[in-house]
């Protein structure tokens, strides 16, 4: 009995985390994922991660237990909101691409997330998630979380100086302007292949006045944009590998971060 008291405290700690970062990590955390499965998902985890990392901590079981759940919680969230943040570029580009071809205007309900999406955004990130599980992305999601245990045992607690000092924040900022980039990469040949359809546009509108450039243009560029997309998938393919690449170097990066070592 003494010992099931002080192995609960830990594995608490150790649920706290994995359930914070399947709560906010892609993919598991959307609403397609029932709940029970995610509870269910992040508790057998959580039993795992106590029997590989738990066994022989020791935490206090004073006043400073919340701080330590508040510190778990807050390391489970940073970690996945850095992963939503790698997802959301691919909605970001679909957005790029949707006020050019003329979707911006029909806005559908993302099934995923249960909020408005463009078109083509929702599109692509199906597209990412079904790539994504292809390759056995959500596996090194649940290795990361594993691996974090390692970084960031649960009987110390220098993570609240190493976000004091401001490093993490910044790299949350950089890694924004990463994701910002990809997404803009994602969506630049089909952005250029339209604007260069407004352009011809332009000039058969000064050529030929007696068109109706807007009756014509729309489904021009509706056209223009299918196909450009149909060309553009194989390489799509190859930005979503640099993108989960990048994603995991993130992750890595944090984790350092987050113990002092980065």
């Amino acid at each position: 009995m003494e010992n099931l008291v002080q192995a609960f405290p830990v594995f608490l700690l150790t649920l706290c985390r994995i359930t914070a970062f399947f709560v906010a990590v892609p993919v598991i955390s959307s609403r397609g994922v029932p709940n029970h499965f995610r509870v269910g998902l992040a508790f057998f985890v959580s039993v795992i991660a106590y029997l590989l990392f738990g066994i022989g901590k020791a935490v206090p079981t004073d006043g400073m237990f919340i701080i330590f759940i508040v510190r778990e919680v807050l390391i489970g969230l940073l970690i996945g909101f850095l992963a939503q943040l790698f997802f959301t570029a691919v909605q970001t580009a679909g957005s790029f691409v949707d006020i050019q071809i003329g979707f911006g205007i029909a806005n559908v309900i993302d099934p995923l997330t249960g909020a408005t999406s463009p078109v083509m955004g929702s599109f692509k990130y199906v597209f990412v998630v079904l790539l994504f599980l292809g390759m056995n992305g959500h596996h090194y999601f649940i290795d990361g979380i594993m691996r974090s245990f390692e970084w960031l045992p649960l009987d110390e607690n220098t993570f609240f100086a190493q976000i004091a000092n401001g490093l993490v924040s910044e790299f949350l900022v950089k890694s924004f302007a990463q994701a910002f980039i990809i997404a803009f990469q994602i969506s630049a040949p089909l952005i250029v292949a339209l604007f260069l359809t407004d352009v011809a546009l332009g000039f058969l509108a000064r050529s030929a006045p007696q068109f109706n450039i807007f009756v014509v243009g729309m489904p021009l560029k509706l056209i223009v944009g299918l196909v450009m997309l149909l060309l553009t998938v194989p390489s799509l393919i190859y930005v979503l590998q640099q993108l989960f690449s990048s994603m995991f170097e993130a992750l890595d990066q944090l984790l350092r971060m987050m113990q002092g070592a980065g």
